[in-house]
């Protein structure tokens, strides 16, 4: 499901029990599709902090598969390189992620929402045209590996950092910084500004809940 596909989803049902045709609302930051995590949907006079909260520090865990690259960066597309992964320890990496650290420059996944000459960079990629897209300035504050299997040559990262990051991309990084190749297989937000996701309710719980007030 899209971020939008989630709001949709909250916004009528939401305008049926207030008997409103058209309900404001917003959300505030996308998750990618295969992601999980914290989404802050806003409502009514709400909607009018969407910005500020675009701009609030973000954490997630991401999940990592060593030695293969795909368009996307993530399992959306199906592995379209593979690299050596033999020389990858733990050591190694842990030398690599504080390159990543502070202000960084990254350019974005074609396969994004990145405008274009007015149009989506997703969409331009999709009819097999290059997508070029330059590089942007943003801000990580913390990388930290949380684990790293070496039969796999899967390892996860805990990431703290500003608005218009992709970790998509940040894997990308990561593999290319480590002489091989790499691509999401999880992502999970788990805060947004001081919303942290054991405060949020799952998409599933939400018509039960809303039954109840």
């Amino acid at each position: 499901m899209t971020s939008f596909g989630a709001l949709a989803y909250v916004r009528t049902r939401l305008s049926k029990k207030l008997h409103v045709k058209r309900l404001k609302t917003g959300h505030a930051g996308t998750l990618d599709p295969l992601a999980t995590g914290v989404l802050i949907l806003c409502t009514g006079k709400a909607t009018k902090k969407i910005e500020s909260l675009q701009y609030a520090t973000k954490e997630y865990t991401a999940t990592l598969q060593l030695g293969a690259t795909t368009a996307s960066y993530d399992k959306e597309h199906t592995v379209n390189r593979t690299c050596p992964t033999k020389h990858i320890t733990c050591e190694l990496i842990n030398s690599v992620l504080p390159r990543f650290v502070g202000e960084i420059q990254q350019v974005p996944p074609e396969y994004s929402a990145c405008n274009i000459d007015g149009k989506r960079a997703y969409k331009i990629a999709r009819t097999g045209e290059k997508v070029e897209l330059k590089a942007k300035t943003l801000r990580i504050d913390e990388i930290e590996l949380t684990s790293f299997d070496p039969e796999k040559m899967q390892m996860s990262i805990r990431v703290v950092c500003g608005k218009g990051t992709y970790i998509r991309a940040l894997a990308r990084d990561i593999g290319e910084a480590l002489g091989s190749g790499a691509f999401l297989t999880a992502l999970c937000r788990t805060r947004l500004g001081d919303v942290r996701i054991e405060d949020c309710m799952t998409l599933d719980a939400f018509s039960a809940w809303l039954d109840g007030i």
